[in-house]
């Protein structure tokens, strides 16, 4: 199939979850026997860089504008692609873009959009800001083919608000740990010796509460803060402000590919804390990489972990979880392991990948052969089957 991805800032990932999400799904697709191409922005990728990993990358300008980056980069995306009418489906990241779909439909390209969390609640936007996406996310069950749910949490939401069924397809993660005591040295940190907290760097992902607890936790290991921003930086200021006088946390800036991978496999304990959203790669990511996880007990954070994980309530508990954490033994080692098992069994990415090529061969009227996972009766064959998995109507 010939297959469209729009509406995220393009690979390779550097910034966050939907743009990792468009590398791991358009480079495995491709693996698969694909013709994949992702429209990029071009303050994030080169225009010279046309193709990677064998995705064709079709780089094209934005506004770089808080509130107009994504929404006029997805609509030239779709313009784009409308006009070249040489897609079998397409793929549009994030609820704000739904309103081009019937750009792509009217080209003869069926459409599925992802639509990502809760967008309106997070207290970054404004009021004008916060009251397009409630418009968005009504217009991502009306305008396109196929509305994407991540979470169960999320599809139960779409469906009690705007009577809309949805395809639940969770994100993946992969499962590996290898210590590599040169490869963290950077930060000044070693294997097993740090607390590991990665998000944006906005409020409603709860840094300060984060750092405000570690700072009462009684502990020679260092917090490493992962992440940032690009329209944030008076709360930015505000939480290397708080670091300010405890030398242990450590701020480095967003961090990408191997870097990364090797931060998340070395951590002693990972800390989540966001509060709005779906399924949060970060937090996939982590108990992939075999970390003790401490996560905001949230609805769809618990979804995710289920007993593979600590939830906490507050900054009081967080501190107190991470103390009692902090001291080691073999909760530790059991938490990790629950952690992997959870990701083998529910968010694989082969998996993952498997559901939405089935979801573009049936916009696209065509028939694969049965997946591999189904022949083999696995656990995630079962899940992907659940009665409650909704096609849209």
């Amino acid at each position: 199939m010939r297959i469209a991805i729009l509406g995220t800032r393009g690979i390779p990932a550097s910034y966050g979850g939907f743009e990792t999400f468009a590398e791991q799904l358009s480079t495995r697709l491709v693996a698969r026997g694909h013709d994949v191409t992702v429209y990029c922005r071009a303050h994030y990728v080169s225009p010279r860089q046309i193709e990677y990993k064998g995705v064709r990358l079709q780089v094209l300008p934005t506004i770089r504008h808080k509130y107009f980056d994504t929404v006029v980069h997805a609509g030239l995306s779709a313009l784009h692609a409308a006009a070249l009418r040489r897609f079998d489906a397409a793929l549009i990241c994030n609820a704000a873009n739904a309103p081009f779909a019937p750009v792509l439909r009217a080209a003869g390209v069926p459409v599925a959009i992802n639509v990502d969390g809760l967008e309106h609640k997070r207290r970054k936007w404004n009021w004008l800001g916060k009251n397009y996406y409630r418009v968005a996310e009504r217009l991502s069950v009306w305008l396109p083919n196929e509305t994407v749910t991540d979470a169960r949490v999320i599809q139960d939401y779409y469906l009690a608000k705007y009577r809309a069924g949805s395809t639940m397809i969770a994100y993946g993660a992969e499962v590996e740990r290898r210590a590599d005591r040169q490869a963290v040295a950077r930060w000044g940190v070693e294997p097993n010796r740090y607390v590991l907290y990665v998000s944006r760097l906005e409020p409603e992902n709860n840094a300060e509460m984060v750092i405000e607890a570690f700072r009462r936790v009684r502990t020679p290991q260092k917090l490493l803060v992962v992440g940032d921003a690009p329209y944030a930086h008076e709360y930015i200021a505000h939480l290397r402000s708080l670091a300010r006088r405890d030398r242990r946390i450590v701020f480095t800036g967003f961090v990408f590919g191997d870097a990364y991978r090797a931060l998340q496999q070395n951590a002693f304990c990972y800390v989540h804390a966001t509060e709005v959203g779906g399924t949060h790669p970060a937090l996939l990511e982590a108990m992939g990489y075999g970390n003790c996880v401490l996560t905001l007990n949230t609805p769809e954070n618990v979804e995710v972990t289920g007993d593979a994980a600590i939830h906490y309530l507050d900054t009081d508990d967080l501190a107190a979880q991470l103390q009692r954490v902090l001291r080691g033994g073999a909760m530790v080692t059991q938490y990790r392991q629950r952690a992997q098992a959870r990701i083998r069994e529910r968010y694989d990415w082969e998996h993952v990948v498997e559901q939405y090529e089935g979801l573009f061969a049936r916009m696209a009227g065509l028939e694969l052969p049965a997946p591999a996972f189904v022949a083999a009766g696995t656990q995630a064959a079962e899940h992907a089957r659940d009665e409650s998995v909704l096609k849209k109507s």
